[in-house]
Order: C-alpha cells, then structure tokens, then sequence
C-alpha cells in the first residue's frame, strides 16, 4: 500500500475539483473607494462544539451567529454540533478595528476525558467565551450566551494581531501583538494574572498551541526564524531556521506532531516541521506556472483540518485551496481570480465545511471533502498526541513504522499543480 494513502473520500472523488460555495456573508458597509482600511474580514471562527459563528465584520464590529446558518444546507449527526440556548444572533460593538477572535475554553479532540491535565470536563464548566484582539492592544472578553462583556485585558501597546485558548479546557488565553510580545493571560484570576514571553524582532503576525497545551509557535514580520515556547515554563525552546523572512502564519496539526509555516517571496511555500526536534521534514510550494506568471501572490493564513488530513491554504490568487498531505494536486481550490483577498479561514470542529473571510468584508463557506481516515493515520494521531519524537524514535520497533509515526515517509518537496495549469498541460 502506498504510504501516503492515508484516506479515502466520501463525497469527493477527484482532486483539483472546484471548491462548492455553499453560502456567503455579506457586509453592510462596501470598502470605502480610496481603500482606506476598516472593512476587512481579518478572523473568522468556529466555537469549540460548532454551535456558533464569530465574524469579525470590519469597522469594529463582531457578529455572532448561531450555526448552521439558514440557508446553509448542512450535513452532521444531531449529537455532533452544540445547541445553544437561544436561537439569536448577537452584534458585538468593540469601537475599532477587530484582528483577532478566539473562542474558550476548548479542548482537543484527542484528550483523554478520564485525564484533567487533558482538558477533562468538569460538572460546572465554564460559560464559553469569545475573545476578541483590537487594534488598539485591548482585549475584549464576552460571554457568548449574553453577548454582555467580561471585562478588558489591557497590557499591549499595539494591535493585538491574533488569539488562542489553550486546548487543556482551561481559561488560559494566548495573545500576540505587533507590539512584538507574546502574553499569557489565566482568566480565572481575579488579577487575569498574565506572563509575557519577549523576544521578537517585530510584529507578531501568528501564533499557535500544540494541541497538549506545552508548546506555543509564533512568527513575525521580516525575521525567517520560527519561535518556539514552553507553556509550562514560559520560557523560550528553540528557533526553527526557515529559509523565507517573509513569514505570516503557523498551525499545529491535530495530533502536534507537524508545525506548518507560511512565507512568501514572489510565491508562496508551506514548510512542515517536526516540532520535537526542529527537523524540516517537508514543504509544499506554489503551481510552478502561477509562479511564473503571477509575480507576487502573497500567502496569508494556514489551517490543518480536524482530523489532520488536509491543509487549508489562503493566498492572494485564490481564495482557498485544499490539500491532502501527501500529494501533488489540490483536493479542492476555488477559481483562479487575481486579487481575490482572502486573508483567514477556519474549519468547522465536525469537518466538511470551511470559512474564510476576505478583504472587502465578505465570509464564504465551502463544502470540503468528508473523510474516512486509514486505520495507520488514527494510530498515528492517537499515539502522537501523547507521546514525543523522541520517545518514538526509542521505541522498539521497525523503522519502517517510526518514519510513519514521525511523518518522516513523505517526500521532501511538494509542487502544487493547479486545476488551470494542469488543463493546459
């Protein structure tokens, strides 16, 4: 069996195939005709169970809707996604530009119930929450069953670029900011005591946390290195040395086993790391004749889907791709229109759907493919979840199986060839 099949597809059987638009949100406001900056969609995101939709819709404001959306036809299991108590959309006025959106608590999917290091559900969970980054450096917090604020977190002194809950269940918030810091914030302290990691050369563009809530990945604008952090100890580990200074974005796959990264020159290139180790393990680059005929397209945002399968891809050219790792076409792309804008995606939790939200306001959500994962990638994930490269690597078994476990059976490069190019071939 070839050691990339790692799936197999229920309700798309080609690669390449047009990404479906299943629905769209527009904004109220259209950009303003000097491009001045304020429409923009700049985050969009899932609640943890996928019962609610958070759209930061530009000009400071914050729509939460209840999913699926009317309209939206939409296939899951009624003990799949959350329902909320009320069946109202909530309008959240934060008085100025809104970058970053995050929903808490959450916990990984791979956490064990039985564990509470692991993210375990208590009897008296926590009200879920949205976080919400200004540009101003505040940090607003909401309940989302009342859309009434929380209360301010104040500390950076720049936009707050992007935001995570831990994946422990827990309240502990991960923030990043052009003001080149990273901050810590526990919410269930009367103080909102908070532990600042410094180190950046300049503005924080992305951040992510493994999914055992130990590691924090962040990247910034015109540094080539990749930064990694120990949640434990809030402490620096180790940089990642990429080749590209033009660094905007970072994901850690469902299982914490792969860290992506995204940089652009004149193209774009996604780069797979071994985050245990530092080991670059693999990379996907743009279709080679978009490259030689778009000068400059710009990558914007990398997301693993839930189960860890696919990568989603925003750049300047199309406004989402969708790969399986493994292979040298997309899954799904929308169609090649320059200067399409997308700038952030997110899945839902359940899978099947992905919204992203572009430069002139608008959200779009995309039918992707439902999968059936192999019985080699859910032992891969499961036991890569608990345990490290290292520990792998002294296991007794053959090294056949360790390079599986350790994504070390994929080839070094990747290029993508896109639907249009590959017509013309």
């Amino acid at each position: 069996m070839d050691s990339h099949a790692c799936s197999s597809r229920t309700d798309i059987q080609r690669t390449g195939e047009t990404a479906p638009l299943i629905g769209e949100l527009k904004p109220i406001y259209p950009p303003s005709v000097d491009g001045r900056a304020g429409c923009e969609t700049w985050s969009v995101e899932f609640s943890p169970d996928g019962s609610y939709f958070a759209w930061s819709k530009g000009h400071g404001i914050v729509k939460l809707l209840v999913w699926p959306l009317r309209g939206i036809e939409w296939h899951t299991t009624p003990q799949s996604t959350g329902t909320p108590k009320d069946n109202k959309e909530r309008t959240l006025h934060c008085g100025t530009t809104v970058w970053g959106l995050a929903f808490g608590p959450r916990t990984s999917k791979f956490a064990n119930p039985t564990d509470p290091k692991r993210g375990a559900p208590s009897e008296s969970a926590p009200a879920l929450l949205l976080a919400t980054g200004l540009s101003n450096g505040t940090i607003k917090v909401w309940e989302v069953e009342t859309g009434h604020l929380c209360f301010d977190l104040i500390g950076h002194q720049s936009v707050v670029r992007d935001l995570v809950f831990t994946p422990n269940g827990s309240l502990t918030l991960v923030s990043g900011s052009r003001d080149a810091t990273l901050r810590i914030w526990d919410l269930t302290k009367s103080d909102k005591n908070v532990h600042v990691l410094r180190g950046h050369t300049s503005w924080m563009y992305s951040c992510s946390v493994s999914p055992d809530s130990s590691m924090i990945a962040s990247v910034c604008r015109g540094n080539p290195k990749v930064y990694l952090w120990s949640l434990r100890s809030y402490t620096f580990i180790r940089n990642l040395e990429s080749s590209h200074t033009r660094l905007v974005s970072c994901d850690f796959s469902p299982d914490g086993a792969l860290l992506a990264t995204a940089a652009y020159l004149t193209n774009w290139e996604t780069s797979f790391w071994d985050p245990y180790t530092g080991e670059h393990l693999f990379r996907l680059q743009e279709c080679l004749h978009c490259n030689l005929t778009i000068l400059d397209n710009p990558i914007r945002a990398v997301r693993f889907s839930p189960e860890g399968l696919h990568l989603a891809v925003i750049t300047e050219d199309r406004e989402i791709r969708i790969w399986e790792l493994g292979q040298d076409e997309p899954v799904i792309e929308s169609e090649l229109r320059r200067f399409s804008c997308g700038l952030c995606c997110t899945f839902h939790p359940q899978g099947g759907v992905i919204a992203t939200g572009t430069r002139d306001g608008f959200v779009k959500f995309w039918r992707v493919p439902l999968v059936v994962p192999s019985l080699t990638h859910l032992c891969r994930m499961a036991l890569r979840y608990s345990i490290s490269t290292h520990q792998v690597m002294a296991l007794p078994i053959p090294s056949k199986i360790k390079d599986i476990l350790t994504y070390r059976n994929f080839r070094d490069h990747y290029q993508l060839h896109c639907s249009y190019h590959r017509e013309m071939q």
